[in-house]
Formats: structure tokens, sequence, C-alpha cells
């Protein structure tokens, strides 16, 4: 399977600009779930630039 790089980076709101990996989907989630976390696209803005990744942050972000 060929990566969408470019066209992922469109939609692509992880704000840490030292990430090797954005833009490439499968090895963000990859390690995010590694760690426990969800990826930034996962997260509105606001919350993602907190870098709070756990799925804690996430049901909070979206009242779950």
């Amino acid at each position: 399977m060929e990566c969408k790089k470019q066209q992922n980076l469109k939609n692509c709101n992880c704000s840490y600009s030292g990430c090797n990996k954005t833009g490439v989907c499968c090895d963000c989630i990859s390690y995010h779930l590694a760690m426990k976390q969800l990826p930034a696209c996962c997260f509105p803005d606001e919350v993602e630039k907190t870098y709070d990744r756990s799925f804690k942050a996430f049901a909070k972000a979206w009242n779950l």
C-alpha cells in the first residue's frame, strides 16, 4: 500500500513540530496505541495542543 503522506498532511492537526510521524498515519497510530494514547487527529485543536493524548483526555474532550 502506498502512503498518502501529502494528502494526510492536509488533515493532520499535530502541533508537535519535532514529530517524524506527521502525515504517516500508520506509524503515528501504532506509536500512540503502544503508548496507550490516541493520535492528535482524535482531538479538537485546543485539546491537542496540551499534548495529553490519553484515553481519559479523549473522553473528557468529547464529553463521553
